[in-house]
């Protein structure tokens, strides 16, 4: 058996490795990983509803099974959020669930998938209600701590996941990205985040996409290799699908073998909404950028001509409507009042329920421009570098609604007078500037479909990460996985993580 250190030290295809070759039994994982969770979950809060006991029962249905799969009796964590598992509580970060005592009973397709590569499921991690948010700080959980500073905040909404991942509870975890889910707390948290091209994983049986396809699923892992093996297994549509995207041309795990041709790549770090941008966040790009061009990269400075406060706009107001969806669909289901939900996502949904049928589409048009444009800056570029986040993780509590904007948002519920405010071309401007300033370059990767990925290559002085965000042309996550693993081999960040003490 592992001790709880050597165990740290193993990526998940390479704790497969050992149990394939006999030096480890998938019960004797469990109970390191178990362990290390007790230890250390305490003061992280990433992992919320434990399922030990299911986790016993997959080891024993899986009693003679051959060992072929590639994730093979590794630990694994689902997030509490559109990753049902039957017969285990799930509550989508939010008290209303959380009372009814919410049991599905059906797995999510992507579970299916996640469970078909090997893994062994004992837990659900920490997630901002309907993962509305880039911190996770949940009123029906608690806050999220960062493994590296715990008075700071590991992101959203995969926080409980990349906190636990962080911390050696695992290997890898489950994640998802609906504007940046999974690349903020990767970068947050000093891990690798790839957000897969759109309609690239499963969302069925429940749904058949999220927001438009805005949304998708994957992991967060330490390793490059281990998010590539893991995409194998899991890519492809399902029955829910509404098309069928294209397979790639051979397998992710191959395309990381090979290094990529000489890549021009575009760079920016000026934030799309005109906010501030930390010196951290430039920092962490210079030196990916003196990486990329020791590498024998092009590196220019240039960005895609896409209005950023117009986009951000657009999003949040079908994020709103979307929110409105949900927490209908939530009330129906769990019979609970509007007081079982926290006052943003009350908010929000006010806002999006006042939304129109034409201003919805009128938004849900302009995605076909942002993606036109983007297209068109790909025919200079193979990819696009950003910060994946504006700073270094935030303290816990310090992205909390204003004061001010409490009281808006408590006469905006009570006057019913949602549409009028929301529109309003100043509270507009507000609502989008307070709420993506901490992470502004996520979202044009999600309204426009391609896939992007956070990289950890830099921390700061205290001890803080933040990641490069790359982004590239839609179905081009081997280009992306390739790259990053040329970035590890040059700069491996796997033992930044001895540094965590906990």
């Amino acid at each position: 058996m592992l001790t709880s250190k050597e165990y740290m030290q193993y990526d998940g295809l390479g704790l497969a490795n050992l149990v394939k070759s006999k030096q480890v039994r998938p019960d004797e994982l469990l109970q390191t990983a178990i362990q290390r969770c007790e230890q250390v979950n305490p003061k992280l809060n990433a992992v919320i509803i434990p399922m030990y006991e299911q986790a016993q029962r997959q080891l024993k249905a899986r009693t003679g099974e051959a060992l072929d799969q590639p994730f093979a009796g590794v630990p694994f964590l689902l997030k509490d959020l559109f990753q049902e598992y039957s017969g285990v509580p799930t509550s989508y970060g939010s008290n209303a669930l959380k009372k009814k005592n919410y049991i599905p009973d059906f797995n999510a397709e992507i579970v299916e998938r996640w469970m078909n590569a090997g893994v062994t499921i004992f837990g659900r991690t920490n997630t901002p209600e309907f993962g509305i948010k880039g911190i996770t700080e949940p009123d029906a959980w608690g806050t999220c701590h960062n493994p590296w500073h715990l008075k700071h905040n590991s992101g959203g909404s995969s926080g409980g996941s990349a906190s636990a991942v962080a911390a050696g509870i695992v290997p890898l975890a489950a994640a998802g990205d609906g504007g940046g889910s999974i690349r903020i707390p990767a970068s947050y948290c000093g891990l690798f985040g790839l957000k897969p091209s759109r309609g690239r994983t499963p969302w069925g049986p429940g749904f058949s996409e999220a927001m438009h396809g805005a949304a998708i699923q994957h992991v967060l892992t330490r390793s490059v290799r281990d998010s590539a093996a893991m995409l194998d297994a899991t890519q492809g549509a399902d029955l829910s699908a509404l098309f069928d995207i294209q397979a790639p041309t051979g397998t992710y795990i191959e395309a990381i073998k090979q290094p990529p041709k000489r890549l021009k790549i575009a760079v920016n770090t000026q934030s799309p909404i005109g906010t501030k941008v930390s010196k951290d966040a430039t920092n962490a790009i210079a030196h990916t950028v003196k990486l990329l061009t020791n590498m024998g990269h092009e590196v220019v400075e240039d960005a895609p001509a896409i209005d950023g406060m117009a986009l951000a706009s657009d999003f949040i107001v079908m994020w709103f409507a979307q929110c409105a969806v949900m927490v209908d669909e939530i009330k129906r289901m769990a019979q609970g009042s509007s007081h079982d939900f926290e006052l943003d996502t009350r908010a929000a949904a006010a806002f999006g329920a006042k939304t129109k049928a034409t201003e919805y589409l009128r938004c849900l048009n302009h995605w076909g421009d942002y993606t036109r444009k983007l297209n068109e800056f790909f025919k200079k570029y193979d990819l696009y570098l950003t910060p994946a986040t504006a700073s270094v993780a935030p303290k816990n509590g310090e992205v909390a609604t204003p004061k001010w904007q409490q009281v808006l948002l408590k006469g905006v519920l009570k006057t019913g007078q949602a549409h009028q405010l929301v529109r309003g071309s100043f509270l507009i401007e507000q609502i989008v500037q307070s709420n993506l300033r901490w992470v502004p370059f996520t979202q044009l990767a999600n309204i426009t479909g391609v896939p992007a990925m956070s990289v950890p290559l830099y921390w700061n002085k205290q001890g803080l990460p933040l990641g490069s965000q790359f982004v590239a042309p839609f179905g081009h996550e081997h280009v992306l996985l390739s790259l990053a693993a040329q970035l590890e081999q040059a700069q491996p960040w796997h033992s930044k993580y001895n540094l965590i003490k906990l």
